[in-house]
Formats: structure tokens, sequence, C-alpha cells
């Protein structure tokens, strides 16, 4: 295994500052996508899009383009991605996305990653070094130092990029962004976030294969599903679903959730990165992700808005119901709680729907709400990357904002892995307060990959 170095080049990027915020989070008419290179040059001004991995959610990532040209199928699962070949049996085939990108990159204008998540960044990589679009599924990336780099390269091949966070086109985020800039929630210095994931086995050891040794299916090339990842023997336990709750190729929980959970109330309060974060919760190993967890972030003062606790629950923990919620009302399985000084918002997952609580004050308020100001993403998330592909504005969760973003959440689980607080330099991507927890924010590459 070659050795990867740990946290090189530190200062690629710096906290956004709060006055350019609003480009970052809502760029759709604020600022145009410069240098995208689209012509229009293939029928009913269409982008040919690649695309690595088919079955499961790449196979929706598939059916979503059909207004497009698809080009191309890289799949390592001929199982997994059976209905997809089937459905489109002209496109070609791959299973290797280097040799994908090396035969058809010339005839490629767009890239949609649809992965594990250990292998969202070297595939990034390939794509953006040959100029192409990319849009990757959430996590943007399975390290903080990936997320840094990954947006660095973006910016600098000039191309139109999107994270697979759809509630950042919704609705809600951008009513729960006009009510906090207009006051109607006060100072708001605390949030709450649960998730009902894991809904897989978390918290396991290496599979035993003392007594049988699971060979591997002829339908899946289990050496290019593990890409990056360390050499180590085909388990079911690992593939085709289960490898979310495994460090080498998984986020957890958190990695899962987090970023269509917590992207509403981080574009609205502008919060940045934190300055420290902590966590405790189930049984982990040194393999897997914990059985629950819940994980708390400080994020400093921004200006004159006050500092925010921010806490993460998952594997069933939940947090105190509050006060204002109607004594019959529920919490939802997965949401947010935004508690104001003068008003608290419950959201749900995508921030497709926000609610001031309790619902009587919802309708005393509703007749003062603010007016919408902010640009809405009318066609939604996908056909506004397309839009971006095509050399319109730039997508809302590009990587500009994308990587800050994912970063938040992956510090999560290092300060998960790393059992401790951790304080945290953002400038110079660095913890300082456990320095060995720094190895998290990073990881080895097998070799072959170009990472």
């Amino acid at each position: 295994m070659s050795s990867h170095p740990v946290l090189p080049r530190r200062a690629f990027l710096k906290t956004a500052a709060l006055g350019s915020f609003a480009a970052l989070a809502f760029p759709a008419i604020l600022r145009s996508q410069s240098g995208s290179g689209w012509a229009g040059s293939t029928p009913n001004n269409r982008l040919n899009i690649a695309f690595i991995g088919v079955g499961g959610r790449g196979k929706n990532a598939v059916l979503e383009s059909e207004t497009e040209n698809l080009v191309a199928f890289c799949d390592v699962d001929d199982v997994r991605a059976a209905a997809t070949f089937k459905q489109f049996p002209n496109v070609p085939r791959f299973r290797d996305y280097r040799q994908m990108l090396d035969k058809l990159g010339n005839q490629i204008d767009a890239v949609r990653i649809s992965t594990p998540d250990h292998m969202h960044y070297p595939m990034a990589v390939a794509a953006l070094s040959l100029g192409k679009h990319v849009y990757v599924e959430k996590p943007l990336t399975h390290t903080v130092w990936e997320s840094r780099q990954l947006a660095k390269l973006a910016r600098e091949k000039k191309v139109a990029t999107q994270m697979g966070n759809q509630g950042h086109a919704n609705e809600g985020v951008r009513l729960l962004t006009e009510w906090f800039d207009a006051g109607v929630l006060g100072e708001v210095r605390e949030i709450h976030t649960w998730t009902n994931r894991p809904t897989w086995v978390q918290g396991l050891d290496e599979p035993d294969h003392s007594k049988v040794k699971p060979a591997v299916p002829a339908t899946l090339d289990w050496d290019l599903w593990l890409g990056v990842a360390p050499q180590r023997a085909y388990d079911p336990a690992f593939a085709p679903f289960k490898w979310r709750g495994y460090w080498d190729y998984g986020c957890g929980a958190l990695g899962d959730m987090g970023c269509h959970l917590m992207d509403g109330a981080y574009t609205a309060l502008r919060l940045g990165a934190p300055d420290w974060v902590e966590s405790g919760g189930g049984k982990q190993t040194a393999i897997g992700a914990p059985t629950a967890s819940i994980v708390t972030y400080h994020f400093p003062t921004r200006g004159a808005l006050p500092a925010v606790k921010w806490t993460w629950y998952d594997g069933g923990l939940m947090p105190v119901v509050p006060e204002n919620l109607e004594l019959n009302r529920a919490l939802p399985l997965n949401g947010s709680l935004i508690v104001g000084s003068k008003a608290t918002v419950l959201s749900d997952t995508y921030y497709g729907s926000v609610r001031i609580v309790p619902e009587t004050l919802m309708r005393e308020l509703a007749p003062t709400l603010p007016p919408k100001t902010l640009p809405r993403a009318k066609d939604g998330h996908i056909k506004e990357w397309f839009t971006a592909c095509k050399g319109g504005p730039a997508a809302g969760s590009n990587f500009d904002y994308a990587a800050p973003f994912s970063e938040v959440v992956l510090l999560g689980n290092v300060a998960i892995r790393a059992r401790r607080r951790i304080e945290w330099d953002s400038a110079a991507l660095k913890i300082t307060n456990v320095p060995a927890a720094n190895q998290y924010l990073t990881k080895e590459y097998r070799p072959g990959f170009g990472v």
C-alpha cells in the first residue's frame, strides 16, 4: 500500500466571509457559471453524460437524466446494473471508469457519480482533470481533506459541479433563510438534528472467515469495487449495500444523512466552519461506525450573530421534545429543530417543509412573514446542474458550497473516531488539540487510481 501524505498543502480554502455567503448558497441569479466550455453542439442542445454507478441510486441518476444524451454506463456489479442495462441496451458499458474516460473522453461533456463514498474523490478527480462537468452524490467525499482538494480542482477547471443533496433546491431552504434574515426567529443559538439511520447494522468487527470464506460473485469485479480502499477479502457484509457502516467505504449514518438534514439550517445561518466538535454514543469498532451517536458542533460568532450549538442524533437517539411542540404532535423520523429566541422551526429531511411550531404560532405569524426575495430553483436540483453545464448560472450545491459544507459534516465522523473533543483550525486544515486525530482527516490510497 502506498503511503499518502497526511495533511499536505494545508491552506487552500478559507471560510467564506459573511458578505459573500449568499452568493455561495443561492448562486442561481447572483453569479454566473464561467468557463463551462459548452458549445451546444449536440442535437437539441443536449449534454453527453456518462454515469459511474448505474444500480441502486445510480439507476435513478440515469432516469433523472433522460432529457440529455446517455453516452456511457460504468458499473462493477452486473447484477446491480442489470435493470439499467436492460432498459438502455444501446448505451456502451464499462466496468472500469478509467477505461471509460480514456476511450470515450472526447465524447463526454459531464459525469454523474453514484458509487460508495470511498470512490467519490478519485472518480471526480479523474473527470475534473479532463475538464468534465461533475455531479457527485452525497457526501461529496469520504474525507475532509478530499473535500478541500475537490473544491480547489473544480475552481481551477472552471466547470459546473453539483453535490446530490437535492433538498438544497427546495423551497424550505429559502423560506428558512428569509425568515432568519427578517428576524422572525430572533437569535438562534441552538439546533437539533436527528435521523432514523442507520437502517443497516453498524458497530461490527471484521467478518469471520476462519470457517467459510465467501466466494466473489462472478458478476462482481471485487478489485474495482475496492478501488482505493485497502485490499480485503470479499464478504457480503460489505457489498452491495452495507458498506456505509464501515469506515473504509462509507461515512456512517452522519455521512449518509447529514448533507440532507443539516443543509437548510447551515445555509440560513451562514455557519461556516465549527471551532470544536465532540461526540459520544454507542459501540463502534476499529473498522465500523457506531451503533448510535450524538455529535455536538460548536460554531463561533459570525459578526453580530451569536455562537450556535448544533447537536446531531442517530441510531434511535432523539432530542428532548420542545415545550412549544403540540402534545399530540410527534417528531418525524428525520428532521431538525432550529430554536430561536422568538420562534422555533421544525423541518423535514429535505427542507421541503419548514413550519414554525406550534402551528398556532405559524398561523399567527403567517400574515407578517417576509416576502420571497431569494432566487428559487424552479427546475429542481438536477436540471439546474444541466443548465450550469450549458453555461448558465452555477448550481446551488456547486463544490464552492458543497465542499466546505461536507467538511463540516465529515468532521463529526472525525470526532466520533477520535473519541475526544476536537478543536478545529479550518484555515490550516488541522485539529489543534489532539494531534493523533489528524489521521482521520485523510487516508491512504491503494495505488493505481491516480490519487
